[in-house]
């Protein structure tokens, strides 16, 4: 007899979507909220709607939700954004994240989880580090009042940030944990020579897609040539043993990056057109999308984004127990603490030293607040923990602690925000994401 397997759990990750984003805009509450309780409650409690064994097709699941989870969210950046904010994007993506990994890997010294390795204490925090786009959006979407820098920080970092903690985890982190030594220098360097190499091949595919996209004029069409280069950049990098997230979003940025220098200069008049020689290289004179486009391709990738996170979140569920949770609570709850204090004390300074560093601008109280809440855990650590061999003595012990943290940052950091937004400064309610 057929097995309608993959009928049904398309039904229930899109009926989820739409019935949470429905709830959610009535109650006024985050839908990531009633997407991880719903997955969790269908998973446990309706086994019928989710027929297809998620943990046996995990690796599966991530090659198909990685690059719809991280497209979405590098086709908001604008280029004139990443030029503007260049240094803070890059301070929050790398120096950051680099610092804060580095900082969680000295309570090796204190002693604070029994056990683990330095090389343990810096994969745990590198995977724990790591921000989730989908999260971050779900919460903060239907709330105004935030400046553009600070948006353009929020989605900058959770992109970055996101490449560098996989970097420092596959690159540093793991390889450390699992033999129990590691070449400083040597571990540097090649961490160096994946950062470059992804960038340069994204850079690479970021132009020939663009220069595909010239042949295109439907929306529809241009949408799916990003998804086709989101998973062709994924694989690619992958196959070269390089970062395929990093690689992802350099292709995405810079395509877009291209598109929208195209749009600034069919709204200039033709006097002021550029005539250089980078223009007629890219063929500028021929356009690739509209703005009108554009806002279509936004809103299907933010809705394909949903469905992937959705996916991971059924993988979240099987993972999660009460009683593993429970019997973890004490190493949760101080992972969750230290994770909280070191990113609050790194978004510091672009509220307390922004002003005296040339290159940061400062964000002010509100802004260090908005971005320390920002810092949503999601898919990614889940993806990531997951990557660590059954082998290993602790594995265990990550998966609850870091599906613990995940669980607390969501709930906890989006009812902060929420709280924040409607009920102290009480602002309307309208998306904060569109160009």
């Amino acid at each position: 007899m057929h097995s309608f397997a993959p009928e049904i759990i398309l039904i229930t990750i899109l009926g989820l979507v739409v019935i949470s984003d429905a709830i959610a805009k009535k109650l006024k509450i985050p839908s990531v909220f009633l997407l991880l309780i719903g997955s969790y409650t269908i998973y446990t409690y309706v086994p019928m709607a989710v027929p297809i064994d998620m943990k046996l097709y995990f690796d599966s699941i991530i090659l198909f939700c990685i690059p719809l989870i991280f497209m979405g969210d590098a086709l908001h950046l604008h280029y004139m954004d990443i030029l503007k904010y260049s240094w803070d994007i890059f301070y929050l993506a790398v120096v950051a994240v680099a610092l804060s990994i580095s900082a969680g890997a000295s309570m090796y010294y204190l002693g604070i989880f029994e056990g683990l390795s330095l090389g343990a204490y810096v994969s745990l925090f590198a995977i724990n580090m790591a921000t989730d786009a989908v999260s971050v959006q779900s919460i903060l979407s239907r709330f105004t009042g935030i400046s553009h820098h600070i948006k353009v920080l929020i989605e900058g970092e959770s992109l970055g940030n996101d490449a560098t903690a996989v970097i420092a985890f596959f690159f540093i982190g793991l390889p450390w944990m699992i033999s129990g030594e590691i070449d400083g220098v040597g571990a540097l360097l090649d961490a160096l020579r994946v950062f470059a190499m992804s960038i340069g091949i994204g850079l690479v595919l970021g132009f020939v897609f663009y220069m595909l996209m010239k042949l295109l004029s439907d929306k529809r069409g241009e949408f799916f040539t990003f998804v086709v280069e989101a998973y062709l950049a994924y694989v690619i990098a992958e196959y070269m043993h390089i970062s395929g997230i990093l690689t992802l979003i350099t292709a995405i940025i810079a395509t877009k990056a291209w598109i929208d220098m195209d749009i600034q200069a069919t709204e200039e008049t033709d006097s002021k057109k550029s005539k250089s020689f980078m223009r007629k290289l890219r063929l500028g004179g021929i356009t690739t999308t509209t703005k009108d486009r554009l806002e279509y391709i936004y809103e299907m990738a933010k809705e394909f984004g949903y469905i992937a996170a959705v996916m991971i979140f059924f993988v979240l569920a099987e993972m999660v127990s009460l009683d593993k949770l429970w019997e973890y609570r004490v190493e949760i709850l101080i992972m969750f603490g230290i994770t909280t204090l070191i990113r609050a004390t790194s978004m510091a300074k672009f509220a307390f030293i922004g002003d005296s560093t040339k290159h940061i601008s400062p964000v002010g109280i509100e802004g260090w607040f908005i971005l320390t809440f920002s810092g949503m855990k999601g898919a990614l650590s889940i993806i990531l923990v997951h990557m660590i061999p059954d082998s290993f003595e602790y594995k265990e012990f990550f998966e609850v602690v870091t599906t613990g943290v995940v669980m607390m940052s969501i709930f906890v950091y989006g009812s902060v925000l929420w709280v924040y937004f409607t009920f102290i400064k009480q602002e309307e309610s309208i998306t904060i994401f569109k160009n």
